[in-house]
């Protein structure tokens, strides 16, 4: 069964105060014909144009209009781009095809494109000496550039190989890779010959890839000798033998070489490189139906296995390219600097298709962000002239944990405008970030998406010319989605000042079709909570100007004395004190209160503070900021939280660990520093016994 609507809401407070709804805006009707006169000036018009819209509706002469146009009239609106952003190997006639009520959404159902013609042909056709991917590897200074005309030629090799090998339309390919031009190459050869690709983040383990491989059904597994990251070498295609033991239907495995190493070469091996040495430079691209699956990305749910997200071709990438464009302000030249790992949806969307389909000139980054010393990140933009920089909030608390001179000994003079995605940023990583990264002239968008949208859905940007940007949340819905706040019963909680389940209340082209082999738990999961609504999991809450919070996932909710507390709220209030440098809220069972506040803190290095005077002045900074009833009844000093490698903290293990279940930790074998539990574990029990 479904989870009621009234379970998922724990962050709603009873008695919110609801305004009534402003009425809407007028529709606005496309025009017939247009004349250049009476269109307004495209820079007074959105804060990054889109001749396309505003030259054939003449009518829009501001950007709200725009944005009210795209959800009244998303055929108009969405057909126009597709037809000028895509090329199209047979051109759609129909926009939509949705049965909503069966959660089954389709864009451009009769039309046809190549995902990889459009990211690399198209563009290797007009310039293609464009340098299209900039590998900045493990080591800096050891750069390696890649022009779209390269590009096309390794993709097509690479094509070639798999279709030589059996590999066909619709099978699915897992790739695991490190990143690198290979990841990118594969991803691209999979869509030009119609296979459907997984990537699988390669760090998960064994277990872990085997259980991606056998629900998606692959036959063909993709990978490298090794990958480095940090230093330190990563035994790839160890991890993916003893995957591959688990997993009888997998019949061939490409192994490409990152490091050059041996390593042990078994009947189902393959070396990518020779095969690619006896492989021509050109491949005719599949004919892809616009629906077609584009590839499978699997993501945790709250209960259950990994989900695998399901994207198709056309509409995914048109909201990629769009977002990409529109979110950032990209411009022709730009260096597209997003330095997410390709295993995660952001490595997909704004590493590789998003700025390919824009053709753009796009960073790998393959190394972390203290690696050699914490001014990676910035020696890195300063060499390449990095001009976007778009990373995760843990980054940046991990990074403003060391001294300034580690950012400003570095000229960040190319940088134009900064990005954040993952989880809320907190005001003071966003001031470090804009104020010192950024010397308070580049734009920071704080983007709120998920690997099931697709690409971005609320975010500062795309706006009316130089509208402010506000610190600490994402402010404003792209173009085509309609954010609507949800209260326990499923009704809409109308007007400004209030908060609710964060729901979307239309259909956008970069949303998942579906979870791979179970569309009843995708109906489940995002449809069935607040009928006639796609539910985030995420509750937000909207200001008195409209602009919208994020306050964390719905079941990050702690119930205080029947106060409910999103644990964002206290994280970010205890993020302001200057020597915290991470934190992690969770509530815990308490015999009084029915849950209490428990704080796991990471301190910055150097503080000279005893920690009872930390703990006083946070106890303080809470109650000034929230309320009394939101100090954590224990402050933990830890020293670094359990984390997956893509730097997200897994709450549930600090749950357990402050409920005293250490036992029911479950498997942390995908963490990237699982030694980290036990210590934390081990501090929790000497606390508590103190």
């Amino acid at each position: 069964m479904p989870p009621s609507a009234s379970s998922l809401l724990r962050l709603i407070s009873r008695g919110v105060r609801q305004q009534a709804q402003n009425g809407p805006l007028r529709s606005l009707l496309r025009a017939t014909s247009f004349n250049r006169t009476e269109a307004a000036p495209l820079v007074d018009v959105t804060s990054t144009p889109i001749p396309e819209i505003t030259e054939v509706f003449p009518g829009l002469h501001t950007h709200e209009s725009i944005y009210q146009f795209s959800l009244d009239h998303p055929e108009e609106f969405w057909g126009q781009l597709a037809r000028s952003r895509l090329e199209w190997q047979r051109e759609f006639q129909t926009v939509t095809a949705h049965e909503p009520e069966k959660a089954i959404f389709r864009w451009f159902p009769d039309g046809q494109l190549n995902v990889s013609v459009n990211c690399v042909d198209r563009h290797a056709r007009q310039d293609p000496d464009r340098v299209a991917l900039l590998w900045e590897k493990d080591e800096p200074g050891q750069e390696e550039r890649v022009t779209y005309r390269q590009l096309q030629d390794e993709v097509c090799r690479l094509a070639n190989v798999l279709r030589a090998s059996g590999v066909g339309r619709g099978d699915r390919v897992a790739l695991y890779l490190p990143v690198s031009p290979l990841a990118v190459t594969a991803m691209l050869a999979c869509a030009r010959i119609g296979a459907v690709h997984s990537v699988v983040f390669a760090g998960f383990s064994a277990d872990a890839l085997a259980s991606r491989i056998q629900d998606a059904g692959a036959e063909t597994v993709i990978t490298a000798d090794q990958a480095v990251r940090g230093g330190k070498v990563i035994q790839l295609k160890q991890v993916v033998d003893a995957a591959v033991a688990k997993c009888p239907s997998v019949r061939q495995v490409f192994v490409g070489s990152r490091t050059g190493a041996q390593v042990k070469m078994g009947p189902k091996d393959i070396a990518l490189e020779q095969a690619l040495s006896g492989e021509g430079t050109e491949c005719e691209p599949a004919v892809q139906g616009a629906e077609d699956l584009l590839f499978l990305l699997y993501t945790s749910g709250s209960t259950g296995s990994p989900k695998g997200v399901a994207h198709t071709s056309a509409g995914y990438l048109l909201y990629a390219a769009t977002t990409h464009k529109h979110a950032f302000d990209y411009q022709v030249g730009d260096v597209f600097g997003c330095v997410a790992d390709v295993g995660w949806i952001t490595g997909h969307s704004y590493v590789v298709y998003g700025p390919l389909a824009n053709g753009a000139t796009t960073v790998l980054f393959e190394s972390t962000p203290t690696y050699p010393d914490p001014g990676r990140y910035w020696e890195t933009v300063s060499r390449l002239g990095i001009t976007h920089f778009y990373c995760a909030p843990t980054a940046l608390r991990l990074l403003l944990r060391y001294e300034d001179d580690w950012v400003t000994r570095h000229d960040r003079s190319s940088l134009r405008m900064l990005g954040s995605v993952g989880e809320p940023l907190n005001h003071e990583a966003w001031h470090w970030f804009h104020d010192l990264v950024g010397e308070k002239r580049c734009t920071l968008v704080d983007t709120w998406w998920q690997t099931e949208t697709g690409g971005i859905m609320i975010s500062p940007r795309p706006s009316a010319p130089g509208a402010p940007v506000l610190p600490g949340m994402p402010m404003r819905p792209m173009f085509g989605v309609k954010p609507v706040l949800c209260d326990p019963n499923g009704g809409v909680v109308n007007g400004e000042g209030v908060g609710g389940a964060l729901c979307v209340g239309s259909v956008w082209p970069g949303i998942a079709r579906t979870i791979y082999g179970d569309h009843k738990r995708y109906l489940d999961t995002y449809f069935a909570p607040f009928p006639g609504y796609y539910f985030s999991g995420d509750g937000a809450y909207r200001d008195q100007d409209g602009h919208y919070h994020i306050t964390g996932r719905m079941d990050d909710v702690i119930n205080v004395t029947g106060h409910r507390l999103g644990t964002a709220e206290v994280e970010d209030a205890m993020m302001e004190h200057p020597d915290v440098a991470e934190v992690a809220v969770v509530g815990f069972p308490h015999e009084v209160k029915g849950e209490g506040v428990y704080a796991f803190m990471v301190l910055k290095k150097g503080t000279h503070a005893s920690q009872d005077q930390i703990t006083d002045d946070l106890k303080k900074l809470v109650r000034s900021k929230i309320a009394g009833y939101a100090i954590p009844e224990t402050f933990l000093v830890c020293p670094g939280l359990p984390k997956t490698r893509s730097g997200k903290i897994m709450r549930r293990i600090l749950r357990k660990i402050a409920a005293d279940k250490p036992e029911e930790l479950g498997d942390i074998s995908t963490l990237a520093d699982p030694s980290i539990v036990q210590t934390i574990v081990e501090t929790h029990s000497k606390n508590r016994r103190g």
